[in-house]
Parts: C-alpha cells; sequence; structure tokens
C-alpha cells in the first residue's frame, strides 16, 4: 500500500465525488461534503470565528481513502463540550491552551463518524498525534465519535469524557395520541394544554420538505433564527451565506423546516435534518415571544413528523431538562481528549473521573423524575 497523508486547510481541496464515494447511506447528515463545503464557504468556520480547518486525509494512488476533520480552535465557542476550567488552569501555569485541535462538525453536537473512508484508524490517530508534537499542540478534542472510534481512541490514551443528552425514541406509534399515552396522566394533560395555548391563538404550522425548499424560505428562517440571537445580545454562528450556500445541497444534507403561521404570516420557525433513522432538531428563531410556542414549534411538530415517517429517532441537541417532562429520555454522550503533557493529563483524568460520578447520579434523578410510565421507559 502506497499510502501517504495530508493535512489541508479547506476542504475544496479534495473533489466532491471522492469525498462522496467514502460517505454511507447511515451517515448523519452532518458528515457529508455538502455541509462542511458551505460552513467554510460562508465563513462561518474560519480563523476569524476560531475555527480554522486542518483536515486531514489519507491518499492510496493518488485516489482519496479517508479523511478526519480537524479545525485549530482559538477559542472554546460552539463545541458543546466545555473546557473553560482546563484552558484556565493551562493558562495559570504559564502554557498555551489555545490553538487547541477539535475534531468535530461544528456547531453541531450530533453523534457522527468522525474517520471517514477505507484507512486505518490508528495510523490517522498517530498522524495527528505527531503534528501536534511538531506544532507544539497540547490537546485534541473528538467530540461525540461513533463507537467504532471511541475504542481506538482509548486504545491510543485519549481520556474518555461523559456528557449527557435527552432523546426521542419512537416506540412504534401510529399517531401523536400514542405517544401521549406513554405519560402518566397530570403530564399528558400538560402537553395537551401546551398544544392548546398554541392552537388557540390559531396558529398552524407548515412543513417544508428539503426538495420543496426556496430561497424564501430561508431567508423568513434566518430572521427569526437571528432575532432570537438578538434579543439575547449575540451573534449567531451561522449567517445568511450558509442557508444560501447549504439550499445547493439539499436533497444530500436532507433539511426540514417548521414554520409557525399566524394569519398567513410566518411567525417562527425550526431547522431540522435527518436520515432514514434520525432527526436532528438544530436552530430555531422567532418574531415574537410566545408562550408554549418553541415547544410546539421545536419539539411537538418534530415528534409528530416522526410518528408519520416512521423515524426512529429525534435528537434535539444537548442539555436542556425541560425536555424530560416531554418524553426525551436521558443518554450518554461521550468525547475523547488527548492532553500530550503527563501533568496537564492527570489533571484531566481526574477531572473527568469525578464528573463522571456526578453525571451518573445526575442521570439516575432524571429517571426518577420522568413522568413515562415505566413499561415504557428506555
Amino acid at each position: 500500500m502506497n499510502q501517504n497523508f495530508k493535512f489541508i486547510e479547506e476542504i475544496n481541496s479534495i473533489q466532491k465525488t471522492d469525498f462522496d464515494k467514502l460517505v454511507n447511506v447511515s451517515d448523519s447528515p452532518f458528515i457529508n461534503y455538502g455541509y462542511l463545503f458551505s460552513l467554510e464557504n460562508s465563513h462561518c468556520v474560519s480563523r476569524d470565528t476560531g475555527w480554522q480547518p486542518n483536515h486531514l486525509i489519507s491518499i492510496d494512488n493518488k485516489a482519496l481513502k479517508g479523511f478526519l476533520p480537524i479545525y485549530l480552535k482559538y477559542n472554546s465557542q460552539g463545541e458543546f463540550v466545555f473546557d473553560h476550567s482546563w484552558s484556565y488552569a493551562l493558562n495559570r501555569t504559564g502554557r498555551n491552551y489555545f490553538p487547541k485541535l477539535v475534531t468535530a462538525i461544528p456547531f453541531t453536537p450530533c453523534e457522527t463518524r468522525k474517520i471517514i473512508g477505507n484507512t486505518d484508524n490508528k495510523e490517522m490517530l498517530s498522524q495527528v498525534i505527531n503534528y501536534m508534537g511538531k506544532k507544539n499542540i497540547e490537546t485534541w478534542h473528538v467530540l461525540f465519535p461513533d463507537k467504532n472510534l471511541s475504542k481506538d481512541l482509548l486504545k491510543s490514551n485519549f481520556i474518555e469524557r461523559m456528557g449527557y443528552k435527552f432523546v426521542w425514541k419512537n416506540k412504534n406509534y401510529n399517531h401523536f395520541d400514542d405517544y401521549l399515552n406513554i405519560f402518566k396522566s397530570r403530564q399528558r394533560k400538560n402537553i395537551k394544554n401546551e398544544r392548546k395555548k398554541i392552537a388557540e391563538m390559531n396558529i398552524s404550522f407548515e412543513v417544508i420538505e428539503s426538495k420543496n425548499i426556496k430561497q424564501k424560505d430561508w431567508e423568513d428562517f434566518y430572521f427569526f433564527y437571528k432575532n432570537t440571537y438578538s434579543q439575547r445580545l449575540q451573534r449567531p454562528y451561522l449567517n445568511e451565506a450558509f442557508f444560501k450556500q447549504i439550499d445547493l445541497y439539499k436533497r444530500e444534507v436532507s433539511p426540514v423546516i417548521f414554520f409557525a403561521v399566524h394569519e398567513r404570516n410566518r411567525i417562527a420557525g425550526s431547522l431540522c435534518f435527518r436520515n432514514d433513522t434520525t432527526l436532528y432538531g438544530r436552530h430555531w428563531g422567532g418574531a415574537f415571544n410566545i408562550d408554549s410556542l418553541h415547544f410546539e414549534c421545536c419539539y411537538y411538530q418534530g415528534i409528530e413528523y416522526c410518528i408519520n415517517n416512521k423515524i426512529k429517532c429525534f435528537d434535539p441537541g444537548v442539555q436542556g431538562e425541560h425536555k424530560i417532562r416531554r418524553g426525551f429520555e436521558p443518554i450518554r454522550t461521550h468525547s475523547y481528549h488527548y492532553i500530550k503533557e503527563k501533568d496537564f493529563n492527570k489533571a484531566v483524568f481526574d477531572f473527568c473521573k469525578n464528573e463522571k460520578q456526578e453525571i451518573e447520579k445526575y442521570l439516575s434523578a432524571c429517571k426518577r423524575y420522568t413522568p413515562i410510565k415505566k413499561e415504557y421507559r428506555i
């Protein structure tokens, strides 16, 4: 095998047709050339935003064999695995925490394959670790990888860190009322009341599948998305150019937009992406603050969509205890961290060990708090 490795600073250094050969039908929409290219081409991902692409590829006889997304990170924004205390601790010793290496899909806390293609995982990992030594980079963080890669990461001396998220599982429901039947009577009544509030305001919903999404739909959604960030005095991670760019790849990444409509005017929207098995809730925004509208637009509409389309899982993103009361159940998430120097490695290992114990206690408490009847729990 005449295999060699190369770091590239932009994904369009490789051909889309070559990349597409590495992707499986079962992959999430986010490990997709069009999605990653749209992030870079819109400059949502760049040195200026703290996400400088530095992907690793493997080539065999001039053919692309493997791809590993890597970013030189100059901040900890948009990762959803929080390491601020680690950066403060290392900086206080006079050493530089940034730039660090991060393998993740930017702004997307969803489990995906992180090394795609027909290549040796351990060799790819070794190439990055050698790169860290040459560039004097202290840490590398692999966020939300698939289970197969997780095993090789542990064998390569990565530290495992546990987190959690809440997901909805389709227990072969035929109708929304079937889903309501899993709850104890009090919470079933609460959900009905939340939906009733929206219906009594004459708010309806329009679901637009990928093939039917037009540029006007992206413009409307971006207005709501940006407005919600502005209300919190924050700059959105994604810009309007990203949404215009992703439209070119909509048949591959399969977006679904849920618009709330009042008196023929759209007033809010929720953006999801999907594959055959999972609906991924990603972004939301609204023109007004309306009680229960977020729950309806971001959760109940997605649940109803999954039931109608026989989708097994609805992953709305990380954290959010309020999801428990609406039928989302806690699961563990995992990230892996390569800490080059022994002193800092030990400190991070101890941190993750203690944190894991606390998360296990928290997950046990979540199970006690759930309003789902025992026979329907995961």
